[in-house]
């Protein structure tokens, strides 16, 4: 069997970086197909990637494919160094000892882990002074942020889990400084989950007019669910308001649809490369400002 090479190029966290992401999802989403992964064009390899990476590789060996990631052909030395700081190379292929530094490590969760997720969310993503939170806040919003991972549990379908990755970017040359955690899973993703739960209600010429957009504005009501008489809404309430407040950004894709939740409020839109399953990518800045509820003292 011919084993097809996938060239990795520089990968940041823009909108086009995530198209990027999704054509390299596309090129290998086939049953027994080999890939071997070049980086041999990678010079910057953001969290995103990482994580969307990592689970692409378990997806392709799910369907009984052999993953290769070249580290040969990866010149680039602080790129191999962050991914053996988060424990990336680790995973797949490279001896190597991981250390604390910037990173928020990379994570495969198979089934629901939430002791183990809620400690990597309270420690490695908050818990570390990057973002100044007072203990219940921070306690609080990664239990909604956990509210993402047991969604994908849950709901998507996914037979390999859920794949995480985070890192604290310390801000030099003119950027901010900046804490990003992404969030993946590669099931049927939420457009798709909500279409197949009206179909029980509506016909199809009804269904397929439901936007990827219009699935996310309503998978993010409160109240709204797939579950008939379970209470429904996202749990992200608190998560929403906290970005607005921190002038950080929220961004959700999955499959047809894009959202973000940023300081000018909250925007839905439709995409052209649809992309089988969910990435939650979430930005934080960094900065002198401490975070409490209201009701804590000063």
């Amino acid at each position: 069997m011919s084993r097809k090479i996938v060239r990795i190029p520089r990968i940041n966290d823009e909108r086009d970086d995530f198209e990027t992401l999704f054509s390299i999802w596309d090129q290998t989403n086939d049953y027994l197909e080999d890939v071997r992964f070049d980086f041999s064009a990678c010079d910057f390899l953001r969290p995103n990637a990482i994580a969307f990476l990592g689970g692409l590789a378990r997806l392709i060996e799910s369907r009984m494919g052999n993953v290769e990631f070249d580290w040969d052909s990866l010149r680039d030395k602080r790129v191999m160094a962050n991914i053996r700081q988060n424990g990336f190379a680790g995973f797949f292929g490279y001896p190597t000892s991981t250390w604390t530094g910037n990173s928020i490590p990379y994570r495969e969760d198979k089934t629901r882990d939430v002791s183990g997720i809620m400690d990597y969310l309270e420690q490695h993503w908050l818990g570390r002074g990057w973002v100044r939170v007072s203990p219940r806040l921070r306690d609080a919003i990664a239990g909604h942020m956990w509210e993402i991972y047991n969604n994908a549990f849950e709901h998507s379908g996914s037979e390999i889990g859920v794949f995480s990755c985070g890192q604290h970017f310390p801000g030099t040359y003119g950027t901010e400084e900046s804490l990003v955690l992404s969030v993946i899973d590669f099931g049927q993703g939420i457009p798709a989950k909500i279409r197949n739960f009206f179909r029980q209600y509506a016909d199809e010429e009804q269904v397929v007019k439901l936007t990827g957009a219009s699935c996310l504005r309503w998978a993010f009501q409160a109240g709204n669910s797939t579950k008939v008489g379970e209470p429904g809404g996202s749990g992200l309430d608190l998560l929403r308001d906290f970005v607005r407040l921190n002038q950080g950004k929220l961004e959700i894709y999955s499959n047809d649809g894009y959202a973000i939740v940023d300081k000018d409020g909250e925007r839905y839109e439709n995409r052209e490369l649809a992309f089988e399953g969910t990435v939650v990518h979430i930005t934080l800045r960094c900065n002198e400002k401490a975070y409490h509820f209201r009701d804590e003292a000063e």
